[in-house]
């Protein structure tokens, strides 16, 4: 139901959600965004959803990393000082898009491989077979069923023209079926990335509202998760799927801290052998890793999926008890990894989520 809807449809709903009774706050909206329509695509998006004129609107292309990185910036922004406020995210209308082909994402000198060819390259260079992605696909199937059952999506879903319902969500589907005779579809024969362990092509939108600690607390919004520090790394742009991986190790490192340290891991599963591989190079329990699902099954809207991925973690720290550290990070085209370090809040901060 999304498919005829542009960009700026997509995401004013969710802007004009985020800043309901507070328009006049908001120094500004940063979106990520990949496949077009091109132009700043906030300034619609803003003016679209009824925010005042002086939110002049940032559109930003980090590739699949894009919604996070424009939450990582908005939260650097109140850090120097710039403003107090931003609604930060990304959107992506893959189906309106006016581009018949994908962007470049490095000179065919170094290699510039499609993302799920550079997928097989992951799972080659890191012994990622197709069982073990298969597993994992199944994995977030059954747990994004879950929580689609248990209507825990419906707290993170803002409705467009009344619909609040992901379709394919409603589907039920055999997946081991689909998997076993899903054949690989980017390299033929001995390949091991096929349709049923990849993510789809999808629509959607995703912001949050960044916000200072001590204004938020003024308007009467209870902190969740505070800002702790953020990395960028680059990797060879073979393997893009594996950039996470970097990324995690510095900033964990800067911040004297460990895996065991973190409670929750959000990593975008664009393929299940990225999302295997860097499970398996970092050593993270699966238990803590995407716990109610991921893109495999509910999709991955390019420029969205960072704010997907921090709307995740804000909702699923509220359900439990005794979370410290949460984390999320994505690797994109080029070879990119971003991580952003959360503290889940009790008492005192800078920057606030929420």
């Amino acid at each position: 139901m999304l498919q005829a809807l542009e960009t700026h449809e997509l995401a004013s709903p969710v802007l004009s959600e985020l800043a309901s009774c507070i328009e006049e706050l908001v120094d500004d909206v940063i979106l990520g965004n990949v496949t077009g329509p091109g132009g700043n695509v906030a300034r619609v998006s803003a003016l679209q959803a009824g925010l005042p004129l002086s939110a002049t609107g940032l559109t930003l292309d980090r590739q699949c990393s894009a919604g996070l990185e424009a939450i990582r910036m908005a939260c650097y922004l109140i850090q120097g000082g710039a403003g107090q406020c931003y609604l930060a995210g990304g959107v992506e209308s893959t189906s309106t898009s006016p581009f018949q082909k994908r962007a470049r994402f490095s000179p065919d000198s170094i290699g510039d491989p499609d993302m799920g060819t550079a997928a097989e390259y992951v799972a080659r260079e890191y012994g990622i077979t197709k069982d073990m992605q298969d597993q994992f696909a199944l994995l977030s199937y059954e747990r994004s069923r879950a929580a689609f059952k248990k209507e825990l999506y419906k707290e993170e879903i803002v409705p467009i023209e009344e619909q609040d319902q992901d379709e394919e969500l409603l589907k039920e589907r055999n997946m081991p079926a689909l998997l076993n005779r899903a054949k690989p579809i980017f390299i033929k024969g001995n390949g091991t990335v096929t349709a049923a362990n990849s993510c789809g092509i999808h629509d959607g939108a995703a912001a949050v509202l960044v916000m200072e600690e001590e204004t938020a607390e003024r308007l009467g919004f209870p902190p969740v998760l505070r800002f702790v520090d953020s990395e960028v790394a680059g990797v060879h742009p073979q393997f893009p799927g594996i950039a996470p991986v970097p990324a995690i190790r510095t900033l964990l490192k800067r911040n004297r801290l460990t895996i065991e340290d973190i409670d929750l891991f959000e990593i975008n599963e664009a393929f299940a052998s990225k999302i295997a591989a860097c499970a398996q190079e970092l050593r993270i329990p699966f238990e803590k890793l995407n716990v109610s699902g991921g893109a495999l099954t509910i999709g991955h809207p390019y420029g969205a999926s960072g704010a997907i991925l921090v709307t995740r973690l804000f909702y699923e720290v509220q359900r439990r008890k005794g979370a410290k550290y949460v984390l999320a990070a994505i690797g994109s085209g080029g070879g990119i990894g971003v991580a952003v370090l959360f503290e889940v809040m009790a008492e005192g901060s800078s920057e606030v989520i929420g």
